[in-house]
């Protein structure tokens, strides 16, 4: 399965510029997306979709990952258009994950997880979403919130769609968990914060210290 990282949106809220390159513990955002991407053995070809307000996230995906990882440039009109134009520009016929670039505490092991479930789904297409309690649980606000069966949920940032009818809206089915890497999210400088303090915890945890 490829990946399509979303990266055009200059992140107005957080206030920091370009918000693909805003650092976090010395390494961008989107850094921590491709890397984690990387290393999930399901995922194939990466690509990252640009736009005219995000030039230095182009130069540095390029830079820092040559032909590893393949920088689309869109129009930058909206998001849907333009995803729909990265697909069609990759050439994309299959299942691919789109994503967006600000998700740094994604696992390599929890996206093996969302693929798993997207196989025996039975849709063409899969939303992940989040609990709303997650999010509180965190001190988020989501901007967006969704009734699904009678529970609040909000969308997570990584869908996964058939490749081959992009132009068309497809069924699809909401995977709701309750991982806090899919909760966190980049959206202000205190979301930035809460995951500076996990990345160092998670660290900490791993050494044995």
């Amino acid at each position: 399965m490829d990946a399509i990282i979303m990266a055009g949106g200059f992140g107005s809220r957080l206030g920091m510029g370009e918000k693909p390159c805003v650092e976090l513990l010395g390494k961008p955002l989107i850094s921590y997306v491709i890397d984690t991407l990387r290393k999930t053995k399901s995922i194939d070809d990466i690509y990252v979709a640009v736009s005219p307000a995000t030039p230095k996230t182009a130069t540095f995906v390029e830079d820092e990952y040559d032909d590893n990882v393949q920088v689309i440039p869109t129009a930058g009109g909206n998001y849907v258009g333009d995803m729909v134009y990265a697909v069609k520009a990759a050439c994309i016929t299959e299942p691919l994950m789109i994503l967006m670039a600000d998700l740094p505490l994604l696992t390599s092991e929890l996206l093996e997880k969302v693929i798993e479930e997207y196989r025996v789904c039975g849709k063409p297409a899969m939303s992940i979403f989040s609990p709303i309690a997650i999010c509180k649980s965190l001190g988020i606000r989501p901007d967006t919130v969704f009734n699904w069966d009678g529970k609040l949920i909000v969308p997570s940032g990584i869908n996964i769609l058939d490749g081959g009818d992009v132009d068309n809206e497809q069924d699809y089915v909401s995977l709701v968990l309750d991982d806090i890497e899919l909760a966190l999210n980049i959206n202000t400088v205190e979301d930035l914060q809460k995951c500076k303090q996990m990345l160092l915890e998670r660290s900490s945890d791993s050494s044995g210290n």
